[in-house]
């Protein structure tokens, strides 16, 4: 009591000089301090609830299907197991990773849940031959296997309105060797520390002093995650302070495992052209080009090494500096238990392994990713996407959309000035369920902006001519491919007083042809008298059918006066290569939840096929285009094999090249012309087709069969007369009728056949077909 006394006098005695500091005091305090505190504080939740829970969105690739049979090559194959995050180690030991053989390989898959099942992981032997995979093989068991899926590569990331790139994980995911690794290199007292380790500070201090420098830091993570989350990198007493506070209130809100996993997430690693790299899971897709899950110890120590200077120790840069870093982590890691001496010792004897092409995708394919979202937004809004964990499987295929981006590079490079003035766009889809596979609305891959793919609308040309010739042949009582149609002058005036003269382009008259040979050829003055025939009405209907709106019912709709996107006119030419089935063209086959759980599945259910032999015999004679009409130079080459189904469209003075061809198995779209609507001086089989070309000598895929197909009959008739003769007679040509519409009336050759037993000549082979022009254009 005597103490507490004696210093109530002191105090009072010396209140007269302390009044003054002490209300200066208490003043910077509440005046200042707590209401600064306050803002800080705000600012600290705000910003760190955005980064522990903005878990995206994730979207995916399909998955790549594998089974005996299917086409792939060796190319491909690869293409698609890199684009997935594997890596070619040399044994396929390690899941995501792979080895080739010439045409053989091992994949040790990584397992996957999808919306329509997924699959296990599993380490197979695939084997390829003659354009196809011709094994697939358990390498465990040795049991071949029918069909198995790899799992799909992460293309892109929603943030709710925004998309980006981003890697966010929980930390229960994390590799246990790097949680703990980080700490034993980073902060050893980390949970045990308020924020800031005072003993810590203590020792920096002590070590600094000795060196005359600084050599050492006594920051926590907590410091460290404060810092990359708030503030820039100046030395000044204001950020220290801001730091202090800010870590003592991270650390007063949050326990430490959300604070790790926060930093695992936001450290900063590199630096990708202007992209930064921000977190170990990112930082493992750049540097080694796999999932964090898959890293080995030399790895983490790589990454955990980094986090100290990641441009001083960048391993691309400075390999002997990183080698060292990573080699000095190992060490810690065996000073603390985390390796023996043995394991340390040879991990620290690899070498870096760092990946020549690893690299984060950063919105690489914008133009599928605008449909994609298209999609998905008519079922999840903003929030969902936000906040919703949800994981969106496309039907994106990697192969075919970097196949497309490649294929229009090296064309419009090859076109010289007329494709660097030229813009490009193509659809890829998979003919037999709808599924859009690529999506390219520039010439320049990954560009932002305009997507011409889905946006531009641009006159198709002569790519509207098979959808007339079909409306006419699903009359097969009155039109068939043999039918005579008039290639003669048309002058008709229009409603302004004004005559339309369409001509042919080669500028020639040519008569009285068959049906088949008016489609070959894309001549218009045939084409133009069979439409008015068949009634515009018909037409215009039979087109808006596919969803189209303000078709113009006037007699230049026949020659492709319509304006359409590429998407469009794929969705068009699904009907035809899908066998007559209205398919309609998704980008999503499902949406599954933060709990693995489906949520929306995409499923196509294709209407009955009203027009189904009408559509064969349009296909066939879109054959007869590539192997002897406007895109014979596709029938001429390797690629003949394929027996594809084509048509090239040129629009009026050559402003657009337009191309849609389709295989067994892929149908293609592509489009080029100026974005200020100049003509380019391309024609369809000298422009588009080329890139369409480019395209599948590469791609994988299988060939469209040669004969018409069920439901058709091939006869021998005379196109003269329209009877039914035999191959050998003068003037006999081969065509697909529709079964029940052969013509019945027969017509033979006696008198021919009986002239030429007198120096007639030998008429023992059929006629040749019509010869091909030269310059084929449409």
């Amino acid at each position: 009591m005597a103490f507490l006394h004696r210093l109530g006098s002191l105090l009072r005695a010396s209140w007269p000089w302390l009044r003054i500091p002490f209300w200066l005091v208490m003043g910077l305090l509440f005046g200042f301090l707590l209401p600064y505190t306050l803002i800080l504080n705000a600012r600290l939740q705000d910003r760190f609830n955005d980064l522990v829970f903005a878990v995206p969105t994730r979207v995916y690739a399909r998955p790549l299907l594998l089974e005996p049979g299917r086409a792939m090559s060796p190319a491909a194959l690869e293409l698609e197991l890199t684009f997935a995050g594997y890596t070619a180690d040399g044994a396929g030991k390690v899941q995501g990773s792979y080895s080739k053989n010439g045409t053989r390989f091992i994949i040790n898959s990584r397992g996957y849940a999808g919306p329509d099942g997924g699959e296990l992981a599993h380490r197979l032997r695939v084997s390829l031959a003659n354009g196809q995979v011709a094994s697939v093989v358990d390498d465990a068991s040795g049991k071949p296997i029918k069909a198995i899926h790899l799992d799909p590569a992460r293309i892109a990331t929603f943030y709710g309105a925004e998309q980006e790139e981003r890697r966010i994980v929980r930390l229960e995911n994390v590799p246990p060797l790097l949680v703990q690794g980080l700490q034993a290199v980073e902060d050893r007292d980390f949970n045990h520390h308020i924020g800031l380790d005072f003993s810590a500070i203590a020792r920096a201090m002590f070590a600094n002093l000795r060196a005359g420098h600084t050599v050492q830091g006594g920051s926590t993570l907590t410091q460290q995650l404060v810092r990359n989350l708030f503030l820039d990198r100046s030395q000044n007493y204001l950020r220290k302070v801001n730091e202090a506070l800010l870590s003592l209130l991270m650390e007063a809100h949050y326990s430490k495992h959300r604070i790790l996993e926060a930093y695992v997430n936001e450290v900063f690693l590199g630096q990708q052209g202007n992209q930064a790299v921000h977190g170990f899971a990112a930082g493992a897709e750049f540097f080694f080009g796999r999932r964090m899950e898959e890293l080995r110890p030399q790895e983490i120590a790589l990454l955990i090494g980094l986090v100290k200077g990641p441009s001083y120790y960048d391993p691309r840069r400075y390999p002997d500096r990183a080698l060292q870093r990573r080699n000095l982590v190992l060490q810690q890691f065996n000073q603390t238990g985390l390796l023996d001496d043995a394991a340390t010792k040879a991990v620290q004897a690899t070498p870096l392994g760092i990946a020549d092409n690893a690299q984060l995708p950063h919105n690489r394919f914008p133009a599928f990713m605008q449909l994609v979202r298209s999609q998905v937004q008519a079922d999840f809004d903003e929030d969902a996407l936000r906040n919703g964990s949800l994981s969106i499987f496309t039907t994106l295929d990697p192969a075919a959309q970097l196949y497309t981006e490649q294929a229009i590079l090296t064309t419009t490079k090859a076109l010289g000035k007329r494709g660097a003035a030229s813009q490009a766009a193509a659809v890829v889809t998979d003919t037999t369920d709808g599924s859009v596979l690529a999506v390219v609305g520039s010439r320049e891959p990954g560009e932002q902006g305009f997507n011409r793919a889905l946006d531009a609308r641009r006159s198709i040309g002569s790519l509207v001519k098979p959808f007339v010739y079909l409306v006419a042949l699903s009359q097969p009582s009155k039109w068939s491919l043999a039918s005579t149609l008039q290639d003669e002058p048309i002058n008709m005036r229009q409603p302004d007083g004004s005559m339309w003269t369409p001509q042919n382009d080669d500028h020639e008259i040519h008569g009285q042809v068959p049906m088949l040979d008016a489609l070959v050829h894309s001549w218009n003055l045939a084409t133009v008298n069979l439409g008015l025939q068949v009634g515009l009405p018909r037409i215009k209907g039979f087109l808006e059918s596919f969803g189209l709106q303000d078709v113009n019912p006037s007699p230049s709709l026949l020659l492709g006066a319509v304006d359409l996107s590429p998407l469009q006119v794929a969705q068009m030419y699904e009907y035809i290569a899908a066998d007559g089935h209205a398919l309609p063209l998704v980008s999503v086959r499902g949406v599954m939840d933060n709990k693995g759980q489906a949520i929306k599945r995409y499923d196509v259910k294709p209407g009955e096929g009203e027009y189904q032999a009408p559509t064969r015999l349009i296909r066939w004679a879109m054959q007869q285009v590539v192997n002897s009409g406007t895109a014979a130079a596709i029938g001429n080459s390797s690629l003949g094999s394929l027996h594809a189904a084509g048509k090239t469209g040129t629009s009026d003075s050559q402003r657009d090249s337009w191309f849609a061809g389709f295989t067994g198995e892929h149908l293609a779209v592509v489009w080029m012309g100026r974005d200020d609507n100049k003509p380019t001086g391309l024609y369809g089989a000298t422009g588009s087709m080329r890139v369409w070309q480019e395209l599948f000598r590469k791609l994988p895929t299988q060939p469209l069969a040669a004969q018409p197909g069920e439901g058709l009959d091939m006869t021998w008739v005379n196109t003269q007369t329209g009877k039914r003769t035999e191959p050998t007679c003068e003037g006999a040509r081969q065509f697909p009728f529709i079964d029940g519409y052969v013509p019945e009336e027969e017509q033979g050759c006696f008198w021919q056949q009986f002239k030429g037993m007198f120096g007639g000549g030998d008429n023992s082979q059929p006629p040749a077909q019509p010869p091909v022009p030269s310059n084929p254009t449409d």
